[in-house]
């Protein structure tokens, strides 16, 4: 059987031919000749499609369609047609209007057409409503960090400016991303993904742009681009940090004046996407060496959004590690909790991989427990090589009790001897942000040689 199809007719000699045809497609057709009759089926039934007449005994079936239109498709049939009927049943959410007589061959195009619609809908608020979950899988906790992120999402996603992305490798990019593409008008086009680490130039231009017949050796036909995939929607580029030269300067066109053309190709093509790019790396500091280009950059900073890494937000660790246990495959046979050590263990690290580390760390730790309801600490294995609760080791001595600001500016200085002026190590150890780590460098006055960061003059009586 396809499913079950509903008809609605008072008609008895009609409604006998209309449903032995419905059966002899393969659905399971059921009659009601009038709306209480519907009624009751309905409340013990689910149909994939409703046939109805406008006129029923008991009912007007076009006052009917706003109940019936939000849970299935509905036809309508009439023996009394008008224009004015006609538009109204559209507008209150009709699949289709027919006229009696209907011929069955007619009608029978009508329901496959129908349906088809129906499921391709289906598909799409299904494929969207995944999306969602990955993008709330960011979202998860309620840290000062998120939330400024949050609300930076949500202030600029009705607006179709150009977005860069910034933070380290794994603290979720791509799914702010994509919380930028369902909170904007785009959101019922494509959102299109494009590592940009994992494609050579001539690749990418093909992927991205598309190709025409013949534009190399085994181009044997025209290909679409990616562009035109997300014709309307969101062109996501992860890590453009890493794209060439050459690409660099066609992003900028299609930046600039929304035109592109096919590798191969001749004629200038027109663009509809809006391009939110993503890097985890120091664009501005590219720039200046001459590894990027400075004015696609400030097409592509039109908007820039900072994300922050784990460490910075470790109160949404639990909450976390709770949507991980909830939602992952194997947790299903038996609820997952974790003891206050595991998750003690689990704040006091680093998390160098992020919340893509975490993820994986819980799913380690969801197999590793077998059918153990509670998760120890030593189901938990870490990636990285230094353990949580591991301090770099320093001796710092003055002449008199100093201020915190004193050890800091001090602690600061021995970490960029020890690191070479290296600030994402730096950055690690302290477990704060590059930037945070600049600052901090700016604020005490260390300057860079080529021997690393020194501190311009001793302060303060250390020694």
């Amino acid at each position: 059987m396809n499913g079950e199809i509903l008809l609605i007719e008072d008609d008895r000699v009609l409604s006998t031919l209309i449903v032995d045809h419905l059966k002899g497609m393969g659905y399971d057709a059921h009659v009601a000749n009038n709306w209480k009759d519907a009624q009751i089926y309905l409340g013990a039934h689910e149909p994939k499609l409703i046939i109805m007449d406008v006129k029923l005994p008991d009912a007007n079936g076009l006052e009917l369609l706003p109940q019936l239109t939000s849970q299935q498709p509905v036809i309508l049939l009439t023996a009394f047609a008008s224009v004015q009927d006609a538009v109204r049943a559209m507008k209150l959410g009709a699949a289709e209007y027919l006229t009696k007589p209907v011929t069955l061959d007619e009608l029978e195009l009508v329901v496959e057409r129908v349906l088809a619609n129906a499921s391709l809908q289906f598909d799409h608020l299904f494929v969207k409503s995944q999306l969602q979950s990955r993008s709330k899988e960011f979202m998860v906790g309620h840290s000062p960090a998120l939330e400024k992120v949050h609300s930076m999402v949500e202030a600029v996603a009705p607006n179709d400016i150009t977005v860069l992305i910034q933070g380290e490798s794994g603290v979720g990019k791509e799914l702010v991303a994509q919380a930028i593409h369902q909170c904007s008008p785009r959101s019922a086009r494509n959102f299109v993904a494009v590592d940009c680490c994992t494609l050579q130039e001539k690749l990418f231009e093909s992927e991205v742009f598309g190709h025409e017949r013949g534009a190399f050796t085994d181009a044997s036909r025209q290909k679409k681009g990616l562009i035109e995939g997300a014709e309307g929607g969101t062109l996501f580029l992860d890590e453009i940090g890493e794209i060439e030269a050459s690409i660099q300067a066609k992003l900028l066109r299609v930046l600039e004046t929304g035109k592109f053309r096919r590798l191969g190709g001749t004629k200038d093509l027109q663009s509809n996407v809006r391009i939110v790019a993503a890097t985890n790396r120091n664009l501005e500091e590219m720039c200046r060496d001459g590894k990027f280009r400075a004015d696609l950059y400030y097409r592509l900073a039109g908007f820039i959004i900072e994300v922050p890494p784990l460490r910075e937000r470790k109160e949404d660790i639990p909450a976390l590690v709770n949507h991980f246990l909830r939602n992952h495959n194997f947790s299903r046979r038996i609820e997952k909790q974790y003891s206050p050590a595991a998750l003690e263990l689990m704040l006091d690290y680093h998390w160098p991989g992020n919340i893509r580390e975490l993820k994986n760390v819980v799913e380690r730790a969801i197999i590793l427990s077998g059918d153990r309801p509670m998760i120890q600490t030593k189901d938990l294995a870490f990636c990285s090589t230094r353990s949580p609760n591991t301090d770099v080791a320093f001796s710092l001595s003055f002449e008199q009790e100093p201020s915190l600001e004193q050890i800091e500016r001090e602690y600061l200085g021995n970490l960029l001897e020890r690191y070479a002026g290296h600030r994402s190590k730096i950055a690690q150890v302290l477990g704060v942000s590059e930037r945070s780590v600049y600052r901090m460098i700016q604020r005490y006055g260390y300057q860079q040689n080529s021997r690393g960061h020194r501190r311009q003059k001793r302060r303060s009586g250390s020694r």
